[in-house]
């Protein structure tokens, strides 16, 4: 989510060329030439205490958005570093701030494999789906429920959704699930409540599961249907990882809780969340999150998506 030789003189002739994107080519270019990952530079930068999303990077490598809230801005200091230019040579390059606002943003829905960062892997199997229901569908509230081992691993997440249907026929549900560590086993999806398991579609070495959860039976326009089901993780020992905990939501959410149980025995130093949305991930914000003697907490929000809703924990080394 590889490398140009550091000083390549076709990337300083293409922004010369279009001194109007100089920003985005430039860091696109210092990405290539430091040979790291997005990932990889969101983990650097996680490192030094601050929470810059892939999407964010992604973002304004390609020109997207650019960083302009003051936290984006000293980010960018630290991305400077991280990728070895100079620095203030990016910040040098940032034009007058952009409109922003209601009228800058994105309509209430958007595509299904719109905030994956592996899309290239994932729309084949998300053709293998009978993708019809998805648009009839509103998220009325949902409620997931992470389960951490004593050992950091994924023990399991437990989602319950209240869905309305928007025309008749409406009959399944569309679960994509990503276990962030491609290489660590693929979970079981187990219905629970009001639905079955339908196709299901894999790609290990993407580490990536898609499934059709059907409901009962097709609804009606106006009906409503409260489902359930389990993502479970093979164990013990329990799958790690990379210490989050990400909801993707192309369709907006009336109410979204996230409780985080994690065992008594091993608690983190830290958690807390962050708020993307989908059309401005410069504007993500951040909360930090108590965890109790007994390894809960929770995180709720209200009116949120498209966007990502993440919570993020650690450990002291």
């Amino acid at each position: 989510m590889g490398g140009w030789p550091v000083g390549d003189s076709g990337a300083i002739d293409e922004v010369d060329a279009l001194a109007g994107d100089a920003f985005p080519i430039a860091l696109r270019a210092a990405i290539r030439a430091s040979g790291l990952s997005l990932d990889r530079i969101q983990y650097r930068l996680r490192a030094r205490g601050l929470t810059i999303s892939v999407t964010a990077l992604s973002y304004w490598q390609s020109g997207r958005r650019r960083p302009e809230r003051p936290e984006s801005m000293s980010a960018l200091k630290h991305l400077e570093e991280v990728l070895g230019v100079e620095s203030g040579s990016l910040t040098a390059l940032l034009g007058p701030p952009r409109p922003r606002g209601r009228a800058q943003r994105t309509p209430t829905a958007i595509p299904i494999d719109a905030l994956w960062d592996n899309r290239e892997q994932l729309a084949p199997l998300l053709s293998r789906m009978d993708l019809a229901s998805d648009t009839s569908l509103t998220r009325i509230s949902q409620h997931d429920r992470v389960e951490i081992a004593a050992d950091r691993g994924e023990h399991s997440i437990r989602v319950r959704q209240v869905l309305r249907a928007e025309h008749d026929g409406a009959d399944r549900w569309i679960s994509v699930y990503d276990v962030a560590r491609p290489g660590n086993p693929l979970p079981r999806i187990v219905p629970l409540q009001s639905c079955r398991l339908g196709r299901v579609a894999k790609d290990q070495a993407a580490g990536l599961i898609v499934s059709e959860l059907l409901f009962d039976r097709a609804l009606a326009r106006g009906e409503t249907v409260i489902m359930e089901y389990e993502v479970a993780m093979a164990g013990p020992p329990y799958p790690r990882g990379d210490d989050s905990f990400c909801r993707k939501f192309r369709l907006p959410v009336r109410d979204y809780v996230v409780e985080m149980r994690f065992d008594p025995s091993n608690l983190p130093a830290y958690c807390h969340q962050v708020n993307t949305p989908a059309d401005d991930p410069d504007a993500a914000t951040r909360r930090d999150l108590v965890v109790d003697s007994a390894g809960r907490t929770h995180a709720v929000v209200l009116g949120f998506g498209p966007g990502t809703f993440t919570v993020e924990w650690g450990w002291i080394p």
